[in-house]
């Protein structure tokens, strides 16, 4: 398979068999990892560079394993002691990054877009690991891996996503595929964490957690981005936990198979309640952390050969 484009930047352009595809692969590497199997011949040869401007433990820490596991030159470039933490600007970096020759290069950064202008300034492939409050579309890849493996569909599922949809690049990218997947999405959460006109992405929109969970196939808590926040959108986290909280009073809403989501980092007691974070029988909020992997393998993967045909 190949992508539209040589970068992966977001969800919006791909079209649903790229998705279906994406899936595949990524399925047949959850299957190789679990036999204990690498395929180091993939990206023999080729350096993948991780520049990441915001923190993260699950996504930078994936995408160096996947790019290990198949045989990649893997470098972490840490922002806090490069030179952009004194004063380099993005496209001096992506300067920088262009001499090197790198092949791959997955960045994360706080500003919306900065991935896009990146992908304009430098040979390598880019990879979009998350953008501000716009995109990040690996997280949207392997939670619908994830639902599909449990499901065998995401076509007719109902899919609940709760909390702090306003700031999230996670619900903006899990909206666009699994609505373009045939999913029916509802988002909950207070108003003033529900973005003005999102009904346009075809979701339903709910205010109340039990009228937003009643037979919801899948339940996504999202994780309350208090750093994105002006002040104000929410009276406190224990108010907000009270109303919207996942937990098992809210959770019984739902129907009895529905499985429970989220992309991590939780905050206990906040967003979601413990009992059911670790529930064994309905949370998959470990095996998302394992699709990680698997998801960016195909993504590294295919934009490789992608670039190797287009050279």
């Amino acid at each position: 398979m190949r992508l539209p484009t040589r970068h992966l930047l977001g969800i919006e352009n791909l079209h649903p068999r790229d998705i279906s595809a994406l899936l595949d692969l990524a399925e047949s590497y959850a299957l190789l990892n679990r036999s204990g199997k690498t395929r180091r011949d993939v990206l023999r040869g080729r350096t993948l560079i991780n520049l990441f401007f915001e923190d993260s433990t699950r996504t930078r820490t994936s995408f160096e394993l996947a790019g290990k596991r198949l045989g990649a030159d893997v470098i972490n470039m840490s922002v806090s002691t490069s030179s952009v933490s004194k004063g380099e600007t993005l496209l001096d970096t992506a300067a920088t990054l262009n001499a090197m020759n790198c092949d791959l290069l997955v960045v994360r950064h706080k500003a919306s877009g900065a991935p896009a202008l990146l992908a304009q300034k430098v040979d390598a492939a880019v990879i979009n690991a998350g953008d501000g409050m716009h995109e990040h579309p690996t997280q949207a890849l392997l939670d619908a891996l994830t639902i599909r493996r449990h499901k065998g569909t995401l076509a007719g599922l109902t899919i609940a996503i709760c909390g702090d949809i306003a700031h999230s690049r996670v619900a903006r990218s899990n909206i666009l595929l699994l609505i373009a997947m045939g999913s029916q999405v509802r988002v909950v959460g207070p108003p003033t964490l529900i973005p003005s006109g999102i009904e346009q992405f075809g979701v339903s929109v709910f205010h109340d957690m039990r009228e937003g969970l009643r037979d919801a196939d899948i339940v996504m808590a999202l994780r309350l981005q208090t750093e994105r926040m002006s002040g104000g959108m929410i009276p406190s986290a224990r108010e907000f936990f009270t109303f919207y909280g996942l937990d098992a009073a809210k959770l019984a809403f739902a129907r009895p198979d529905a499985l429970v989501m989220h992309p991590g980092p939780m905050n206990r007691g906040v967003e979601i309640d413990s009992q059911v974070a670790d529930d064994t029988t309905r949370s998959v909020i470990r095996e998302q952390v394992e699709m990680g992997v698997a998801v960016r393998m195909a993504v590294l993967d295919v934009l490789a050969r992608t670039a190797l045909r287009n050279a």
